[in-house]
């Protein structure tokens, strides 16, 4: 058995062009839950049952289209509840009746435009919040973009990373995507339900012409 858990930032679908083959991609996938950041519902995947995403966004300053969102979780299994986040236009969270048991699953973006901005440290510190408020509920799969990457320099601050590695530590969870390079998309996951499994990552959209992001997929075996 096991099970696949997927993200993507999909850079607000600023092209109509894009569309048919992102959702190629996300079939080829074919992730039992799929959290896509930078979200725009003209992108229909009708073979998930279950879907939430964040509030509606304002137009102005960034100007979005009311199909926008930041962030949409899909999942093959049931929903059971959600959680309030700090935040409802920034991040989504709820409880998935998975075939391996309840996983609570946070999905987000941290921050509008990167990690130096004011928005990106109060997602942070709110965030973190969350998280370590949240995960004492049950197992957890924190994922999104981050906008940090964790084993080069690609795209970083200082504060972010270790803010970010002090509350993983804290709250027992481990980043299972934290090695790969040129990276800011992450799966984060309670260690002990972690350990379960023996973990497989794959990359797709590696040249970044979909999107400005690469997809990461943490295919979840049972050992």
């Amino acid at each position: 058995m096991n099970m696949k858990i997927a993200t993507w930032n999909i850079d607000r679908l600023k092209s109509n062009k894009n569309v048919f083959p992102i959702v190629e991609c996300i079939q080829k996938i074919d992730a039992d839950i799929l959290i896509l950041t930078e979200y725009n519902s003209i992108l229909e995947l009708p073979y998930y049952e279950y879907k939430i995403t964040t509030e509606q966004l304002p137009e102005s300053p960034y100007h979005y289209k009311e199909t926008e969102r930041r962030v949409a979780i899909f999942s093959k299994f049931p929903i059971k509840k959600s959680f309030k986040t700090y935040d409802s236009q920034t991040s989504c969270c709820v409880e998935l009746a998975t075939n391996f048991g309840n996983l609570i699953v946070y999905g987000t973006v941290v921050g509008i435009i990167g990690n130096t901005d004011l928005d990106f440290k109060t997602d942070l510190i709110k965030q973190t919040e969350d998280i370590s408020t949240i995960s004492k509920f049950g197992n957890f799969c924190y994922a999104g973009d981050l906008n940090i990457s964790f084993s080069d320099n690609y795209y970083f601050t200082k504060f972010g990373r270790e803010t970010f590695l002090e509350c993983f530590k804290g709250n027992q969870l481990t980043n299972l995507t934290g090695s790969i390079s040129e990276n800011i998309d992450h799966i984060v996951l309670t260690e002990s339900f972690a350990t379960q499994f023996k973990s497989e990552i794959s990359e797709w959209n590696t040249d970044k012409t979909l999107s400005d992001h690469k997809g990461i997929c943490l295919n979840l075996n049972i050992i």
